[in-house]
């Protein structure tokens, strides 16, 4: 990942709805949420939303798809684990002691699935 990706990325999450809208839509995953639900949900309207969902998509944080009358709009983890890695890369000039704290901080959210076929 470039620089100017992960500068666009960060710039788009740095305001409250735009960040609040990426969060609920992670939440949603994998199906995602129609437009009008995102907004309903954070109480913006239509037309605002509209807008800050352009600016989520344009710096590739979100990803939509029509369905009949209504757009779907869901996170793309793709994304988000390149603005991480970009981020970690190269974590503590080699001291994985010091990036053990961070990368234990996210190891809790999602506890991988046990396998039905052990």
């Amino acid at each position: 990942m470039e620089n100017e990706n992960v500068i666009l990325a960060l710039a788009a999450l740095a305001q409250s709805t735009r960040l609040d809208v990426f969060r609920l839509l992670v939440g949603a995953e994998p199906d995602g949420l129609p437009a009008g639900e995102v907004a309903r949900r954070l109480a913006v309207p239509h037309n605002t939303m509209s807008s800050h969902l352009s600016i989520l998509s344009r710096a590739g944080l979100v990803r939509s798809e029509r369905f009949s009358r209504s757009i779907i709009y869901r996170a793309d983890l793709d994304a988000l684990r390149a603005v991480l890695a970009f981020l970690l890369k190269d974590c503590c000039g080699g001291r994985p002691e010091i990036c053990a704290p961070l990368l234990a901080e996210l190891s809790p959210c999602c506890p991988p699935k046990a396998d039905a076929n052990v």
